[in-house]
């Protein structure tokens, strides 16, 4: 049999644009990775909600997301805020916390997803909002981590923006917050 050098292709669309944390209490997990780690400085998000699937079955997730960066990843904390069945929550209904997932910003979520599960991923939850869209894909046998792609307008250039806020953070003003939906 003739050999190649014929890499396989990538099966993600590049480089990680951001790891992802479930976590029990946001506030408290914002101080303690900037008095901790100097990550900053964060936005937080307020009452953001996401209309889906999980599962297969409809959800309405209500979240409060946290964003900050290290060089060119985005670090996201997620504290679930509303009971709905969701990739954040366990079956039993606790939170997941920890480590969660790695994403990808995509052009084309439909495409990601399409390419993801013909190489075997599968759809765990997908939903959006007004901003974005985004898939969480899971591997059998690989539990506890999951792949997200998310799409939505202008997402790279606040990626970039957060990047270059961090870059020349001087430590005041570690938290901005922006209230998206009733608290």
């Amino acid at each position: 049999m003739p050999m190649t050098n014929a890499l396989p292709e990538p099966a993600t669309p590049g480089p990680i644009d951001q790891i992802g944390f479930v976590v029990a209490d946001l506030d408290r997990s914002v101080a303690e990775r900037t008095d901790k780690l100097g990550l900053g400085p964060w936005t937080v998000f307020r009452g953001v909600t996401l209309d889906g699937r999980y599962r297969g079955a409809p959800t309405r997730v209500a979240i409060d997301v946290a964003l900050a960066y290290q060089g060119d990843v985005q670090i996201e904390l997620i504290q679930p805020t509303n009971a709905a069945a969701s990739p954040y929550r366990s079956a039993d209904g606790a939170p997941l916390c920890g480590m969660h997932h790695m994403a990808w910003v995509v052009d084309d979520l439909d495409a990601a997803v399409a390419a993801a599960t013909a190489r075997g991923l599968s759809v765990v939850f997908e939903a959006s909002n007004p901003s974005t869209r985004v898939a969480y894909l899971e591997a059998e046998g690989d539990a506890g981590v999951l792949y997200e792609f998310i799409e939505g307008a202008g997402m790279r250039e606040m990626i970039a923006a957060g990047i270059a806020a961090a870059r020349g953070w001087d430590g005041r003003d570690p938290v901005t917050v922006i209230a998206i939906g009733e608290q």
